[in-house]
């Protein structure tokens, strides 16, 4: 994990939330065209414009998952997240909207 601190101590905390707030919204965007695409894909199965919608979907969906997992380890250094919260913040990644959840609740430097 050093590689991805070296990355983002290059930066400012407060550019560095941005982004990651930014990554989540993004993630939770995704997670609903995916959704989408995963209905229209079940009503018209042979059709192509279908298949392409959930391949690209698929693929942006997938680049925002990894974003937001990128972004974890710094994130819990910044806002010294203990164990339980990082893990928390980890299997949200997996379920919808769950990523909005996180920057809005655990993301703040007031939880207390």
């Amino acid at each position: 994990m050093n590689f991805l601190e070296k990355i983002f101590t290059k930066y400012p905390q407060e550019r560095v939330i941005k982004w990651f707030r930014q990554v989540c919204l993004a993630e939770a965007i995704s997670w609903f065209f995916l959704f989408t695409a995963m209905i229209w894909i079940r009503v018209d199965p042979t059709g192509i414009i279908p298949i392409v919608y959930i391949s690209t979907i698929g693929s942006i969906h997938g680049f925002f998952f990894t974003l937001y997992l990128l972004f974890l380890p710094s994130i819990r250094k910044i806002f010294t997240w203990d164990d339980e919260d990082f893990v928390f913040s980890l299997i949200s990644a997996f379920f919808p909207f769950a990523t909005v959840w996180i920057d809005k609740k655990l993301a703040r430097f007031d939880r207390e």
